[in-house]
Order: C-alpha cells, then structure tokens, then sequence
C-alpha cells in the first residue's frame, strides 16, 4: 500500500511508489524504442536502395566497358583484314532531329557520317581511339574527367595528343555522340562537365556514397539553413526519397532564394530547383531522376520572353537540336510550363519592357522552324501573342503588388489551375 505523506493544511497525498514511477517512464521508454526501430527501418531501407542503385551502377559500367571493347575489336579486325577501318558518328543539327511527341524529346535522326582511317585522318582517328581508351581506364578505375582534364591527359599520347582543347572537345562530343545510340551517356564514359549543376531545397533526400569508403550519406535538403544543396556534376549515382507533390523549376536565383528563404517548398510540399539560366546537364539529369524514380510532377517557372520560352523552357523539356542525342538522358519531358505566361502580363497587370530585335527573332524562328512549337498549337498562340504585344515580363515584375506576392498570391493561385498549364 501506498506511503501517506501529511501537506501543509491537514491534506494527504500518496507518495508514488516505484510501480507508479515504472508506470509513468514506460510511454517514455515506448517512444525511445519506436524511435530506434523507425530509424533501423530507415537505415535498412536506404542500404536497400543504395544497394540497388550500386548493382545497377556495376552493371551500367560493364556494359559501358563492353561496349568500347567491342568498338576497339571491329576497328581492330578490320585493320588485320587489311581494309579501312571506320567509326561512325550521328550529325548534330536540327536538320538530323524529329520530335516525338509519344517520347516528348528530340530524337537524333538517321544521317550519319564516317571517321575513315586514311592518311588525312590518321590523327583525328587514333585520338578518337585514344579517348576512348581513357574512357575505359575511368570507368575501370571508378574515376572522371572534365574536358580540360582530357585535353591536359592527351599531351602523353605523343603524336595523337591535341593542340587544342577545341580539338579534344569534338572528338569528345563525336563520341558521346556515337555512344549515345545505345543509350550510353558521356556521364557514364566517366566525362563530367567542368560546371555543377543548380540549388535544390526543400522536401527531398538525397541518398549518396563516399566514393572512397562507400559509405551512405543520407542529405536532407530541409536542412541548409538560408542555403541549399548544390547538385554536384554527375548525378548517376544519387537515389532518393521524398513525399513531395512536385518539383519546381526556377529560372532565376533571386525568386529562388525568396522562395527558400520563406520555406514555400514547407506550405506547398515541394522541391524547388535553380536552374540560374539554361539549366546545365546536371540539373537536368537531377530533375529527370528525381521526377521519374520520385514519380512527381515537374513545373517550370522562368521570365516571359522569347529566350526563356524557347531556350531555357524548351532545352529542360525537348532538348535542342544540336543535343538531341542527349535527350533520352537529360530533358524532363513531363514538365509543363507554369510561368510566366503572356496571358499573365495582362492578367496581373505586370510592368514590361520592349522585345528586342533579337527577341523577335527568336520568337518567329521558334514559331517557323522548331519542331516543339509547331507541334503544340497552345504554344504557338502564347508566342504569337507575346510578338503582338510586343513586349516582355521578368519574374521580378510581380514585386509590383508586393515583394512576397508571388508566395502569397500568384503560385498558389497558379498551382490551383494546373489543367491550364502550358504543355
């Protein structure tokens, strides 16, 4: 029986005895061993992932080497045969692209052209066999190299070293290009640009490795404080987790930083991405993984002009003409074009400013010539409304009604009418 202990005023209380104290710890003691076991699910659940992701890695990998095996021995074969090697490469120009609009991308066409050993070309050919012996050693080596870092490396191949980075650029790009028919990206023959990609911040993991040790590094991009979470040059070996509803898109760093600051990704459950400008290939690559593994919706929000219609929207989406090889890797074809829009200029009274002759251009180029844009009659109409105008409108200029209006107002407001979005 409970101990009577006598207070001031003649009441009485009971002492808790140490059944009562064990009674009161066990919902603390509960929380503590729910808390380790969700954190045990949590831990065994990104090595499951991770583990994948590797497997699928080591299997990209010995298909990448077998690939510039089996190359290497057909150039090979041919020289014991005593005829003419040849290596052939798909021609870069809009001429040589068509767009799908069942694939949503620019698909590279069938015109090709051949690199033939004769004497005019026995350099260009043996430093194109050059770079893709160094290819295979990254790969084999688990290691990378920029463009700078693959013209420096060619001055040890003697006579095929280049004299120019110019030069090791192209015979780059015309094997990126050559493997890129089987689906084999520069990022995978370990070729990374020299830039990284944008700024992400809000509801996402990014699972990594130490490419050292292994070991798994969970990124919470909740968490960079008034910063945010640099997407670095190569993506491929990234995972993720995340609950978001979708990723949003941003041309410029300062709606960026707004956005982030303010936590907009918090109230809407998203991930914001600064594309700062035409989004490199990293970006691109990231938001691409993340939409498709993720399963979210992308929205693209970039200023109202000709330049960012048509470069900056259409090179996340489509690709470009003169990449198309690349789009089956790096453009998002999922995304829609949430802002701003020329119908928006006059619906929120927007301030503007001239379209340049350039911007002109631009607009009637799109509108004559690119695939895209002929394929989609509501983009036609936007642009051939923006050129009536004739003016253009900045992200910016809705600071007008209010320096956070675009959080308060015109987002949620533009994300209630999602079916309107451009495609």
């Amino acid at each position: 029986m409970a101990a009577k202990k006598k207070k001031a005023g003649g009441r009485v209380t009971r002492k808790s005895t140490g059944k009562k104290a064990a009674r009161k710890k066990a919902p603390a003691k509960k929380r503590a061993a729910k808390k380790a076991a969700s954190k045990k699910v949590s831990r065994k659940k990104t090595a499951s992932v991770t583990g994948r992701a590797k497997a699928k890695a080591n299997k990209r990998d010995a298909r990448t080497i077998e690939l510039i095996h089996n190359t290497a021995t057909i150039v090979h074969k041919a020289i014991n045969r005593r005829t003419k090697p040849d290596l052939s490469f798909p021609i870069r120009s809009l001429g040589n692209v068509s767009y799908s609009q069942k694939k949503g991308y620019f698909e590279i066409g069938k015109q090709r052209k051949t690199r033939t050993l004769t004497v005019n070309t026995v350099k260009s050919f043996a430093q194109t066999l050059r770079m893709m012996g160094l290819s295979k050693e990254l790969v084999e080596t688990n290691d990378f190299a920029t463009k700078r870092d693959a013209y420096y490396q060619s001055k040890n191949w003697e006579e095929a070293r280049f004299d120019d980075q110019s030069e090791s650029d192209t015979v780059m790009d015309d094997i990126e290009a050559m493997f890129s028919m089987n689906n084999v990206s520069r990022e995978e023959l370990r070729f990374i640009p020299d830039d990284h990609g944008g700024s992400v911040a809000g509801n996402l993991i990014v699972i990594d490795r130490d490419r050292n040790t292994g070991a798994v590094e969970r990124i919470d991009c909740t968490r960079f404080g008034s910063g945010a979470y640099s997407i670095p040059a190569s993506v491929e070996p990234l995972s993720f987790e995340t609950k978001a509803k979708f990723i949003l898109a941003i041309e410029t760093g300062g709606i960026f930083q707004r956005l982030q600051s303010h936590k907009f990704w918090q109230t809407s459950n998203c991930i914001l991405v600064s594309m700062a400008g035409v989004p490199t290939r990293a970006t691109r690559r990231f938001i691409r993984k993340v939409s498709d593994e993720c399963k979210i919706p992308v929205y693209a929000f970039v200023d109202c002009d000709p330049y960012g219609i048509s470069n900056i929207y259409r090179t996340l989406k489509v690709g470009s003409g003169n990449a198309a090889h690349l789009s089956q890797f790096f453009c998002v074809p999922q995304a829609h074009f949430l802002g701003v829009t020329p119908q928006d200029i006059i619906d929120y009274d927007l301030p503007t400013h001239p379209l340049h002759d350039v911007d002109i251009k631009r607009a009637k180029d799109a509108l004559k010539n690119d695939p895209f844009f002929k394929a989609h009659k509501p983009w036609r109409q936007a642009l051939e409304q923006l050129l009536k105008m004739g003016v253009r409108a900045e992200q910016q200029a809705l600071a007008k009604w209010g320096l956070n209006y675009v959080i308060d107002e015109y987002l949620p407001r533009k994300l209630a009418q999602r079916k309107n979005f451009l495609p």
